[in-house]
């Protein structure tokens, strides 16, 4: 496969595999019912915020792909993007809270040591994760608080 094959494979699996999931487990009923902390932000927010860390995910992906694809760091990609499409059936389909609040401190460790990992070698796709990071710190606090207030 040429590079630009790889980097596209990459770019749907995260962005398609994202807007699948997305539209599969929308909020509904039951997530409007819940109790929710006054930082909880308008449910519009979520896709376009979503849109940059999946584009950063899928270039860390396939620069991990292309320089060691069996390697450890690639393992820890596939375990983030695993985790990520995980939270969003175990809150919003099988509506346990502090289920995905596991999941989603999983995801967080995860990241945290992809960075770590890619730090000293690979910069580019640690610093790409840092915004990722970022997002799922605050979904973190979102889905403890929602899971504490309900």
């Amino acid at each position: 496969m040429t590079k630009w094959t790889i980097r596209l494979a990459f770019l749907f699996l995260v962005m398609g595999g994202g807007i699948l999931i997305g539209t599969l487990t929308a909020p509904g009923a039951w997530y409007a019912g819940l109790n929710k902390p006054p930082f909880n932000p308008p449910n519009w927010i979520f896709a376009p915020v979503w849109t940059v860390p999946y584009v950063l995910i899928a270039m860390a992906g396939w620069r991990q792909f292309e320089a060691r694809a069996h390697g450890s760091q690639m393992s820890l990609w596939w375990t983030q993007l695993i985790l990520n499409f995980l939270w969003s059936p175990a809150f919003f389909v099988l509506k346990v809270p502090w289920l995905a609040l596991a999941v989603i401190a999983a995801l967080w460790i995860t990241i945290v040591f992809f960075i770590r990992g890619t730090w000293g070698w690979d910069r580019l796709s640690a610093v790409a994760f840092i915004p990722y990071l970022a997002w799922v710190s605050f979904a973190t606090l979102l889905n403890l608080s929602i899971a504490v207030l309900n």
